[in-house]
């Protein structure tokens, strides 16, 4: 990303709020680990669409028509006694110069500037709820703006959730977002390729873990969420992050991990066997979910809805598990009664972007959203059989496959982005066995 894109972004969203409107964004708060140590920082993503600010205590104005620049930010000060203890600080001029912004105030200012920013404005583009404290400084600017109305001062009488338009911006990724992504989606693939190679019987998940963290790294990116890595029946748990049981000959290793680069995530899960070959049911019951994803990933195609890629991932789920003697019936009312969520109770993706769960609708309305190009989603169908299922033979217990990749939705074939992951069994068991 370069300034370019984050100005560009401003533009079209002043367009749409419009003269007599005023967005305001504060950044992300820090947040306490444990006393007087912090988490790590990760800036707002809201914020970070039109800024790309990494700093925190900051906000961000945007004012169309302001004859003295439509971008202004608040920020903290230079302070060169801070600074040696925290790191570097970009300070107001700082913001001008490297951030774009038209004009820029210490932070310690904003109660005596941001009131005079929203006088004589009709509307206020907020996205109220999520920072309260936040919130509470807004509607205390508001009221003494209308405390003062009796001298001839105007207070905006309108929020507006700006969420709903940035987020609908946020969507559709621009060919600099999607490079982002591609890059986020090649560093993952790249580790799942090194856990495969390393996976042996007797280590642990967490050994396996490291070797995500490790590529992450070296490549200048960070986990987009905490990895899922899971074996034996661990896999059978959506959410398992403990990844701290020793890896079993015979078992499958579920893995779901991705890397965040630039905030931009990419969200990849793979499915092989500790031991580097698949027994018989276990390539059965991957070959159903791999037979499911490809289909659903064939659905990510413009003009179809939001929900074609789960409804082909089911019925061929299904299908599968009727085949395998794990569902008895016909599909249409199999697929009608939700009987195949015994084994599959989770959908089949989600938005991708900025976020692990990006943002955006999923419907309009009463309707499912239509895909258009530039869209990003995940797809990842699976299957969970956890040991004790009742009506199950016990050779399926304690199997869970899953299988995701990031694609893109384009004017024609959907792009894969995380295709570097291999999928297929025999490509996994050929990369696992090489010398």
């Amino acid at each position: 990303m370069n300034n370019r894109d984050f100005g560009r972004r401003r533009r079209q969203l002043m367009r749409m709020i419009g003269k007599g409107g005023i967005a305001i964004l504060p950044s992300a708060p820090t947040r306490t680990r444990n006393r007087d140590v912090e988490h790590a920082y990760r800036q707002d993503s809201d914020f970070h669409y039109l800024t790309g600010f990494p700093e925190p205590e900051a906000v961000a104005v945007l004012a169309p028509g302001r004859a003295h620049g439509e971008f202004v930010m608040f920020c903290r000060d230079r302070d060169p006694e801070r600074e040696t203890w925290d790191g570097r600080r970009a300070g107001p001029e700082g913001v001008v110069k490297d951030f774009g912004a038209d004009d820029a105030f210490p932070i310690s200012d904003i109660d005596d500037i941001l009131p005079g920013l929203l006088e004589n404005c009709e509307r206020v583009y907020y996205a109220m709820g999520l920072n309260a404290e936040f919130d509470q400084r807004l509607l205390g600017w508001i009221n003494q703006l209308r405390a003062a109305s009796k001298n001839g001062v105007t207070a905006p009488n309108e929020f507006v959730a700006l969420d709903h338009l940035l987020h609908d911006m946020r969507l559709f990724k621009s060919r600099s977002e999607i490079a982002t992504m591609r890059k986020a989606a090649k560093i993952a693939a790249g580790a799942h390729v090194r856990a495969m190679r390393h996976c042996r019987p007797g280590l642990t998940e967490y050994e396996i873990e490291a070797e995500f963290l490790h590529e992450f790294r070296r490549h200048d990116a960070t986990v987009s969420y905490q990895p899922i890595v899971g074996g034996g029946e661990n896999a059978c748990i959506l959410h398992y992050v403990e990844n701290r049981d020793r890896l079993k000959e015979g078992d499958l290793l579920l893995i779901d991990a991705g890397c965040e680069l630039e905030c931009y995530a990419s969200d990849i899960t793979r499915t092989f066997p500790v031991s580097g070959r698949f027994t018989d049911e276990q390539r059965a019951l991957y070959e159903v979910v791999l037979e499911a994803q490809l289909a659903a990933i064939d659905k990510v195609r413009p003009g179809n809805h939001w929900n074609e890629p789960h409804e082909a991932a089911v019925r061929v789920l299904t299908r599968g598990l009727i085949r395998l003697g794990l569902l008895k019936g016909r599909v249409p009312t199999l697929v009608k009664n939700g009987d195949y969520r015994r084994f599959y109770m989770h959908r089949t993706g989600h938005w991708l972007g900025l976020d692990v769960h990006d943002v955006g609708d999923y419907k309009v309305g009463e309707e499912w959203r239509i895909l258009e190009p530039g869209m990003v989603l995940t797809v990842e169908p699976g299957l969970y059989i956890a040991p004790g299922t009742r009506g199950v033979a016990k050779k399926w217990w304690g199997m869970g496959v899953r299988i995701e990749d990031d694609v893109l939705v384009t004017r024609d074939a959907p792009d894969v982005l995380s295709r570097d992951a291999p999928k297929d069994p025999a490509e996994i068991e050929r990369l696992m066995n090489a010398a």
